[in-house]
Parts: structure tokens; C-alpha cells; sequence
């Protein structure tokens, strides 16, 4: 029996396995990726290579997640609490090659003023000139990005795009009910003890209401 029927009986103990279905391994997903594709009964997950030396246990959890998400149906198993776990601990065995002088500076203050030093450096690195995704933190690749819309922003904008990305880091997510969820009440609470949030966040909204470079306009208009 291959993963696949492993992870859908599991769920499913009392339903015959009704898919053609394949696993695969590649190196085009980034990361720690996967994907899943259903046509007819022909079954496709794409798994990234990283994957094929994981425990089986944690694979067979990934896959019943993949399955949930194209059946559309909710439900937790113990691999599915396996496999949330190992993500969770993902950034432990990412290597660290990717930073910048003012990303890390940052890092730097606001590891110390707020988490007292006990975060492990993320990889860091500019993204677009993005006035929509202002920053973002990749479990799988243990990375924060900050749009270049705040390459000239103040200390203070910089350092909370960083706080708000690095308490994700910090608090991971919570699983429930086959969802996961980054913005919990307590992850409110603890952005609001960023010293004058209220200011701060009127100042992104300045910084994000002025034009893009034209560089960056060309660059849009062409992709």
C-alpha cells in the first residue's frame, strides 16, 4: 500500500480508495511545498524533494491535509497534529543565507527590545515595491520579507513590520478544526504593545499612498 491509499484509508477506514493517484517528488516547489491536483479520478500530489527523507508518519499527515483540502472536508488525526508540529519546527533546519545590513539592524532591535534576544536570526530580504503585501513570514523558508515601498521608512515603521513578522515566528499558528490560524487573539494583544502602534501604523499608510518609483511602475506594467 502506497502513502496515499495509507493517508486516505486513516481518514476514511469504512470507503473504498476510488483514485488513480501518484506521488511525486520535485525540486520546481520551494521549500517544503506541496501541491494537489484532482482530474476525474486521476490523483496528483507533488511533494518538494526535501520531503522524500521525512518520517513517513509526517508525510502520511501532509498528505491527509492535501486530501481534506481537496475534498473540502474538515477533520484531525493524529499525523495531520504530526505534520503541523514538524512545520512549526521548520525554520530550525532551514539554513540561514539570505539577509540584508538593514533588515538585520532591525532584527537586531527588535529582538532585543521585545523578545529578549531569544529569536534565532530569520532569513531577511527585500520584496517588490508592494503597497498591498507590506511584509510576510515563510515558515518554510524561515524568511521575512519587507516590501522595498520601506527601504527609506523610519526606524520605527521598519522595526514594526518586523515585530508583526517576527511574533509569527515567535507563536507559530494554531490548528483547529483543518484550519490554521496566524492572527489569533493573542497575536492581537501582543501587536498592540508596540509602543505608539496607532501613530505607526497612520505612517505606513502615508508611505503606502505615495507614488512607486518609476522603475517599479515599468516593472508592474510589463508582468
Amino acid at each position: 500500500m502506497n502513502l496515499i491509499q495509507e493517508a486516505y484509508f486513516r481518514l476514511f477506514p469504512d470507503r473504498e480508495f476510488p483514485y488513480d493517484a501518484e506521488l511525486n517528488y520535485n525540486l520546481r516547489l520551494s521549500d517544503f511545498n506541496s501541491n494537489v491536483r484532482l482530474y476525474g479520478n486521476k490523483l496528483s500530489l507533488n511533494l518538494n524533494l526535501q520531503w522524500k527523507d521525512i518520517d513517513d508518519e509526517i508525510k502520511i499527515g501532509l498528505i491527509q491535509t492535501l486530501l481534506l483540502k481537496i475534498l473540502k472536508q474538515k477533520k484531525n488525526t493524529p499525523n495531520i497534529e504530526l505534520y503541523h508540529n514538524f512545520i512549526k519546527n521548520i525554520p530550525i533546519l532551514t539554513p540561514k543565507t539570505e539577509t540584508d545590513n538593514v533588515l538585520e539592524a532591525s532584527f537586531q532591535r527588535v529582538n532585543r527590545q521585545f523578545f529578549s534576544n531569544q529569536i534565532e536570526p530569520p532569513n531577511l530580504t527585500w520584496g517588490t515595491d508592494s503597497r498591498t503585501k507590506l511584509a510576510s513570514y515563510n515558515f518554510h523558508r524561515d524568511m521575512i520579507s519587507v516590501s522595498a515601498a520601506f527601504k527609506t521608512a523610519s526606524e520605527r515603521v521598519l522595526d514594526y513590520l518586523m515585530y508583526h513578522e517576527l511574533l509569527h515566528k515567535w507563536q507559530k499558528f494554531r490548528h483547529k478544526n483543518g484550519r490554521s490560524f496566524y492572527h489569533t487573539s493573542e497575536f492581537r494583544e501582543a501587536e498592540r504593545e508596540y509602543p505608539q502602534q496607532k501613530e505607526v501604523e497612520e505612517e505606513i499608510k502615508r508611505i503606502i499612498k505615495r507614488p512607486a518609483s518609476k522603475k517599479s511602475l515599468f516593472g508592474w506594467l510589463i508582468n
